[in-house]
C-alpha cells in the first residue's frame, strides 16, 4: 500500500443559488446550495451537510475496517453527526461537532470490545483528524486579456 494518496474534488457555481461538486473517484456530481438559513434552497445538500457527512461516513468506514481487522462482529451500526454553527466576531464557524455512534451487538459480553472499537475509531478517523490540520490556500485569478495566471500562496488562513 502506498504511503500517500491524493483525492480531488472540483466545485463550481451552476446558477442562481446552486452549485455542483464532482469527485475524480465518483461518477455523479452532487448539487449543493447554501443552507436555507442563509438563503439557500430547501432539499439540497449544503457545504455544512457535506462536511458532517464526511465525518459520519469516515467514522462509519473506520469502525467497519477496525471491526473486520479484529474479527469483531456487530449486528448494526449507525453514526449520527451533528454540528453547531455559531456567529463569532470573524464570521460563522462550527463551534462543535458531535459524533454519536451506536453499535448494536448480539451479546453483553461484547460490550467492552464495542466501546474500545468506537474509542479507537474516534482516534483514527481520518476526516475528524483532518479538521485540525493547517490549510494551504492558493488562490488563482484568470483574466481573458492575460495569458498569465496569478499564483498567490498563503500557508494558513485563520
Amino acid at each position: 500500500m502506498e504511503n500517500q494518496h491524493t483525492y480531488r474534488v472540483v466545485a463550481w457555481w451552476a446558477s442562481g443559488k446552486t452549485g455542483l461538486v464532482k469527485s475524480d473517484s465518483a461518477p455523479n456530481a452532487i448539487h449543493f446550495t447554501t443552507p436555507p438559513q442563509f438563503g439557500g434552497i430547501e432539499g439540497r445538500w449544503s457545504p455544512e451537510d457535506l462536511l458532517l457527512s464526511a465525518v459520519a461516513s469516515c467514522f462509519t468506514s473506520t469502525i467497519h475496517a477496525l471491526a473486520e481487522h479484529s474479527s469483531f462482529h456487530f449486528t448494526d451500526l449507525e453514526v449520527e453527526v451533528q454540528g453547531c454553527v455559531n456567529k463569532s466576531e470573524s464570521g460563522y464557524m462550527f463551534s462543535e461537532i458531535m459524533i454519536r455512534p451506536t453499535v448494536k451487538i448480539s451479546t453483553d459480553e461484547d460490550r467492552m470490545r464495542a466501546e474500545r472499537l468506537m474509542e479507537k475509531s474516534k482516534r483514527l478517523c481520518l476526516v475528524s483528524r483532518a479538521l485540525a490540520v493547517a490549510q494551504t490556500f492558493e488562490p488563482r485569478v484568470q483574466a481573458p486579456s492575460s495569458t498569465q495566471q496569478l499564483g498567490l500562496r498563503v500557508e494558513s488562513v485563520d
